[in-house]
């Protein structure tokens, strides 16, 4: 009955004050766009893509609290610089908004639908978002290249669609043949406790914890011998280990 009272209490709380700063966030993010110039259309999106990330932030640590916490566990805190191809498991649909919690200026891969929520769909055209279902593949390698060249990290969910579970789906190569091809440093990252936040089929969300953990980054020098299919095995297996262990708040 708790649990129950605590759903209801977490979701009327949650969703009206979403909607309020998601349309007050529209406003604040067009100005930032606005107010860069006279700039560099690149400084331009260097703020916009800064200004996602307090976005995401305000949305997965204050909007839901107390209801739902979640804790950051960073194995390497001294990689601050990048980029970095960041690379995680999928086990709900929340996991995009939870990559507000790592370093630096980022750009995520996605499937078609998140283009097509409204106002935050919008926001992820503007921020550069790679979409491999809707460019073809040379055009998304050379884009995703060109981020890494710029200095601009990418995250990935190489399983393509949500596992719900610790049981991860096979990976996709493509981002690893762009790590191979502009040398970047691939950071596996590791989510859990969030597959309910909200389960599948449903908007519902559920109070609990949800843990994150950021893996030491594998360069270059560690992984240049081998091809993609060997790359994204290596790395998958990272992720399945640490995944292992760990409960929500691990």
């Amino acid at each position: 009955m708790v649990k129950r009272i605590n759903t209801v209490f977490l979701n009327l709380w949650f969703y009206p004050l979403f909607v309020i700063y998601t349309l007050s966030a529209v406003t604040v993010m067009s100005l930032i766009v606005i107010l860069s110039f006279p700039g560099t259309w690149r400084v331009a999106l260097r703020r916009f893509r800064q200004a996602i990330k307090v976005y995401g932030n305000v949305v997965i640590r204050i909007l839901p609290f107390p209801w739902i916490r979640i804790r950051l566990k960073d194995h390497a805190p001294q990689e601050k610089g990048g980029p970095y191809i960041f690379v995680s498991n999928h086990p709900a649909a929340t996991d995009a908004f939870l990559m507000a919690v790592l370093p630096g200026e980022i750009v995520q891969v996605v499937n078609k639908w998140p283009f097509k929520l409204p106002i935050l769909g919008q926001f992820a055209r503007w921020a550069g978002y790679l979409s491999v279902n809707e460019m073809p593949y040379e055009e998304f390698f050379i884009r995703a290249v060109r981020y890494i060249q710029e200095g601009v990290s990418i995250v990935v969910f190489p399983e393509g669609t949500r596992s719900s579970s610790k049981a991860m789906g096979q990976f996709h190569g493509a981002m690893f043949r762009v790590a191979l091809e502009a040398k970047a440093a691939i950071v596996p990252v590791v989510i859990w406790g969030n597959k309910d936040i909200p389960a599948r089929g449903t908007m519902a969300l559920c109070p609990g914890k949800i843990s994150v953990h950021k893996l030491k980054a594998v360069t270059f020098d560690e992984y240049k011998n081998m091809g993609p299919f060997k790359l994204k095995n290596h790395i998958r297996d990272l992720i399945a280990t640490e995944l292992e262990g760990m409960t929500p708040c691990a």
